[in-house]
């Protein structure tokens, strides 16, 4: 790139786009924020028209995308994949492979039609109940499940967001929007590989073992933190931590000792403690119930109800033994279970006093385990992050309510718990006919997936105040802002400059090591930042490229979109990718390893069948 050619609008954009990637990467701000803040930046500073940088909110592919989460949400809620389900759970299923098996034979097609997280969601619990009763460790499973979810979505264009994203840039371009099966030719061989490749080299896995599992088992001595109070009787009262043999009987480490609003130093094991103190512990899940139900102290986590309501009622609470203990005598339907914080839920960020988490959700949290960090903060001041898992109590009702709520992931398996519907079939055939009328190009996909939107909500499937929730307004923010960087990119005139800055270095090169480049570029901007953002930024760029080669444009475009939807190197590279990282115990290293295969696989393969499906060269 010159920079004697960069115009002031360039510039701007240039600083703008390097501010949003230090923030992208850097994770200070939610990527939605991220994305709209610098749309709103490149309005201000003229470089785009409102109109220029908006367009994205209202076109056809985001409204697509969020009929899409109403209509797998009707699914998932109809009942439509109990069949999965039962066939998950069946005592037919007997080793790892086997599962596998069907994990990239029938549930990666399945994704191709319906949004891999809520596929995730729904199927944790039910193959961590497999891995229970076999005796298989989840971390031998669990990241199949990921990458079967991922390859599977890049059968149709309503596999993923990126793919719905790619077509309203390419249409932005002037090559033209792609129909539900533009991708299917390609995507088909994509699938097999990724399937293959999950059969053999899933014996490679590690085994972290059934406790380590981190879900609906035991947790190890580094899972689970929670927070204690003294009441006023307690016989650890006037006693030092060595002399009580807190930490001997109950099999807990004392993290630290909170009083009066401060954290006492170390060492604590003289320390004599006082009615009122908190006691930060870490412990497993079994000595936590022992401590719920032995009068010595309370759990801080059944009282912070009070204290959202009156700070000063804190320690009175504290006081009173029954506080801890009345929530789980008052119903012999509470429940302990365990909840995932998925990635874009609005509760991240937020701490469990803030969110009022007892009154807006009816349940008490207990205790949480983040993967792989050692957690300091007192209970209810300890800010929420992505993968967080929360150890609640809570009527099932309650529970039931969560599994609808697509801020958390319920992790027990409640369906023999849940009632049937009579309403699965019409589900079933909405989305049928969704698919046949849009695939036979009989109407728009976008209209025909808005109809069936109102079919599911007029026939019962669910209903509207449902289907608002089950949009995911994070994932529709970020989009809508990043279609703003593509628009700004050729607006200012950089993606141009890119692109021959690029022709310069690819001159001479056969299309295919082309290609091959693309790819791996697109590879490492998608691990850097998100796969969204790596789509806005290099269509632009290698369409131009593409002209300057001589060959078609959408042959890079397409290299770049299924680029943007391979991404296995690691636990933040995909949301799914991160839904299974603390029930599986998994470390960060685990999915490089396991990863960077079939990624070297890909890059060298997806290029040559799309040479091959759509010429060029």
């Amino acid at each position: 790139m010159t920079l004697a050619v960069v115009t002031l609008s360039g510039w701007i954009t240039l600083v703008v786009l390097a501010a949003a990637i230090v923030l992208f990467v850097g994770g200070w701000l939610a990527p939605e924020i991220v994305a709209i803040t610098a749309a709103g930046l490149l309005i201000a500073t003229g470089v785009l028209e409102p109109s220029q940088a908006l367009a994205g909110f209202g076109s056809p592919a985001l409204i697509t995308l969020l009929g899409m989460f109403v209509l797998s949400q009707g699914l998932l809620h109809s009942g439509a994949l109990d069949r999965l389900r039962e066939l998950l759970s069946s005592p037919r299923i007997r080793s790892q492979q086997q599962l596998v098996a069907l994990l990239g034979g029938v549930v990666a097609p399945l994704s191709a039609v319906i949004p891999n997280t809520p596929i995730v969601a729904i199927l944790l619990p039910v193959i961590e109940g497999w891995c229970r009763r076999r005796g298989v460790s989840p971390s031998r499973v669990l990241i199949p499940l990921s990458i079967a979810t991922i390859t599977g979505g890049t059968l149709t264009l309503i596999g993923t967001s990126t793919n719905l994203l790619a077509s309203d840039v390419s249409a932005s371009l002037g090559y033209g929007g792609f129909q539900l099966f533009s991708f299917t030719a390609i995507g088909i061989p994509v699938w097999l590989i990724g399937a293959l490749y999950l059969l053999l080299a899933s014996r490679w896995l590690p085994d972290r073992g059934l406790n380590a599992s981190g879900t609906l088992t035991e947790l190890t001595r580094e899972g689970y933190l929670t927070e204690v109070v003294l009441p006023r009787r307690s016989p650890l009262t006037g006693s030092t931590l060595h002399a009580s043999r807190l930490q001997r009987r109950f099999d807990v480490d004392v993290l630290s000792v909170h009083r009066g609003g401060q954290r006492l130093q170390p060492p604590l094991a003289e320390l004599r403690l006082k009615a009122g103190d908190r006691l930060l512990l870490r412990c497993t899940r079994g000595e936590l119930l022992r401590l719920q139900q032995d009068q010595m102290v309370a759990l801080a986590g059944t009282l912070l109800a009070a204290s959202d309501d009156n700070p000063a009622s804190e320690d009175a609470s504290a006081t009173s033994p029954a506080a801890a203990t009345a929530s789980s005598s008052t119903s012999t339907s509470i429940r302990l279970t365990e909840v995932l914080l998925p990635t874009g839920s609005l509760l991240a960020g937020a701490t469990l006093r803030d969110l009022r988490f007892r009154q807006r959700f009816n349940a008490t949290v207990l205790a949480v385990k983040r993967a792989n960090t050692t957690l300091h903060d007192r209970l209810g001041r300890l800010p929420l992050k992505a993968g967080d898992l929360l150890l609640i109590q809570a009527p099932l009702d309650a529970i039931r309510g969560l599994q609808e709520n697509s801020e958390l992931v319920v992790l027990d398996d409640l369906e023999s718990d849940l009632p049937t519907t009579h309403r699965k079939w019409l589900a079933v055939l909405t989305m049928a006919l969704v698919l046949l009328l849009s695939g036979l190009q009989v109407m728009p996909l976008v209209a025909a997936v808005l109809l069936g939107v109102g079919v599911l909500v007029v026939g019962g499937c669910l209903d509207a105040s449902s289907a608002l929730r089950s949009i995911r307004w994070d994932v529709y923010l970020m989009l809508g802002g990043l279609f703003s960087f593509s628009a700004a990119l050729r607006q200012s005139g950089l993606a141009q400059l890119a692109a021959e800055g690029l022709l310069g270095q690819l001159q001479g090169w056969p299309v295919y090591g082309a290609l091959v480049a693309v790819y791996a570029l697109t590879l490492v901007s998608t691990e850097l930042l998100s796969n969204g953002a790596a789509v806005v930024l290099l269509l632009p760029v290698v369409a131009s490229l593409a002209e300057g080669l001589g060959q078609p444009p959408l042959v890079f475009i397409y290299a770049v979109v299924f680029a943007a939807s391979q991404s296995f190197l690691s636990p933040i590279g995909y949301q799914t990718n991160l839904m299974v990282f603390s029930p599986g115990n998994y470390r960060f290293l685990d999915f490089l390893r396991f990863g960077w295969p079939l990624t070297a696989i890909y890059t060298l393969v997806i290029p040559a069948v799309i040479l091959h499906v759509m010429g060029g060269g």
